[in-house]
């Protein structure tokens, strides 16, 4: 599933305020498809790691109780321009992407 992050980080005075936008399906396991009658997998995201320059500053657990394409938001502290950000996700059923970016 390469290509899933959408990535948005302001910043303010050595703060980051990064904004995430997941593309994925986040499928519970309880919903039936209308067209087969047959339950559809469980498929969502079960974590998400934020690393700054190499350092985890953000790691988010999940289970099913989230929506479709998750919105993910936090702040931190001691960001520089140049910096780097790195998130990336696993999901139940082991697919992950990941997408890094440089703070400016």
């Amino acid at each position: 599933m390469a290509g899933t992050i959408k990535l948005s980080v302001k910043m303010s005075g050595g703060v980051a305020n990064v904004k995430s936008l997941v593309l994925h399906p986040m499928e519970t396991g309880s919903r039936t498809d209308p067209d087969s009658g047959n339950i559809v997998p469980a498929q969502h995201i079960t974590q998400m790691i934020f690393t700054h320059n190499g350092r985890q500053v953000m790691v988010a657990n999940f289970s099913t109780a989230v929506s479709r394409d998750p919105f993910f938001g936090f702040s931190f502290e001691g960001a520089s321009p140049g910096d780097t950000l790195k998130v990336s996700w696993v999901d139940n059923t082991g697919a992950t992407d990941e997408f890094e970016t440089q703070l400016t």
